[in-house]
């Protein structure tokens, strides 16, 4: 058995990593093609070196573009690498362009699909991910769920039952790894000048958010009301997509601390020791989940729903005072909720099903 395992940004190299260690530890035959979505060292060289991983085999370098050019390239360059290499089963993780353009190619191809992370649904389909993660599910042969409710919600959209496996997350399998690591690195605190438990942590870079000047605009408005109300340091991690928008529509949010990109390290170590975090990535309100820290989600809906039904998040928008008010209303929460994402073994099941399907 030949596995191919496709990714191309920061999300997936963090989620795929459990599966590729499991792959190296078990001998089977493998390789990492990258097609080159995510291309700065911040947003993904130093996720290989941080987590241990071996460097692509292939890297297509399609770097940023509109969704139709950067997918076309992708296709172009997954489906000559695929008949070269004549894989069994390719892996694709989440709902990126590059998780889209090596489904549909290993599908043309026939190659069988085994897709992490299947089952995730916010139902907003004016979200590029939401339509990317609808197809790849609809393409694979192999999905594997997150969760029991992922699981439901494949089973209802007529996949068949012996086609899902509910795995657990990786994204535990990451954080329960790199944890112990990450909490020896306190120099990034001491040069933020906080304490734990004693800031706040933002996030802020989807499409629908920073490419419009309103709903952006809002949310750093929000942000700065949270600041004055609450009083803590807001740290900020600005994406280059955000900090682009940021000087094109000339926002200087104040209340804020912006700085750069962070390792993978670096940045769960800020989401550890946070007193809240308020974001519109759905890996963060996973991992804030995990971590038992309350969190704030910038967007009327969540792919993640399990983190609603603990009470480890909350939907806030984006208007400014809908965002300050539930900030306010998470800071009283007790931070005792169950995990719903699993024991951190997701990547152990994952290569053991493949190797039972495919091996």
């Amino acid at each position: 058995m030949k596995v191919s395992v496709i990714l191309g940004t920061r999300p997936e190299i963090i989620k795929l990593s459990p599966v590729i260690l499991e792959l190296e530890r078990s001998g089977l035959e493998y390789f990492i093609l990258h097609s080159g979505q995510h291309y700065s060292y911040s947003m993904d060289r130093v996720f290989f070196e941080q987590l241990g991983l071996p460097e692509a085999r292939y890297n297509l370098d399609v770097n940023s573009g509109s969704h139709g050019l950067q997918t076309g390239r992708m296709l172009i360059g997954i489906e000559k690498i695929l008949k070269e290499e004549s894989s069994d089963v390719v892996i694709v993780q989440g709902d990126t362009n590059t998780t889209l353009a090596g489904a549909l190619s290993a599908a043309k191809l026939r190659i069988p699909i085994g897709h992490v992370e299947a089952g995730l649904r916010s139902y907003d389909r004016s979200m590029p991910e939401e339509i990317n993660r609808r197809l790849v599910d609809h393409c694979s042969d192999v999905l594997f769920a997150p969760t029991e409710k992922a699981r439901q919600i494949l089973l209802g959209e007529g996949i068949p039952n012996d086609w899902i496996y509910v795995t657990g997350n990786t994204i535990v399998d990451a954080l329960y790894r790199n944890l112990r690591l990450a909490e020896s690195r306190r120099g990034l605190m001491d040069e933020l000048e906080v304490e734990e438990r004693r800031y706040l942590l933002v996030t802020v870079h989807r499409q629908e958010n920073v490419d419009n000047k309103e709903r952006f605009s809002k949310i750093l408005k929000g942000l700065t009301s949270v600041h004055e109300r609450l009083g803590y340091p807001i740290i900020y991690p600005v994406h280059p997509r955000a900090a682009k928008r940021m000087r094109e529509f000339n926002l200087k949010p104040e209340g804020l601390t912006l700085i750069n990109p962070l390792d993978y390290l670096d940045f769960l170590l800020l989401e550890k020791n946070a007193r809240l975090i308020l974001t519109d990535s759905g890996g963060v309100q996973e991992e804030a989940c995990i971590l038992q820290v309350p969190c704030v989600t910038l967007r009327y809906n969540t792919e993640r729903p399990e983190t609603l039904e603990v009470k480890s998040n909350i939907l806030a928008g984006v208007d400014p005072e809908s965002i300050a008010e539930k900030a306010e209303m998470m800071l009283k929460r007790k931070c005792n909720w169950p995990n719903p994402f699993g024991d951190g073994k997701a990547g152990k099941r994952i290569v053991k099903i493949l190797i039972e399907r495919f091996g």
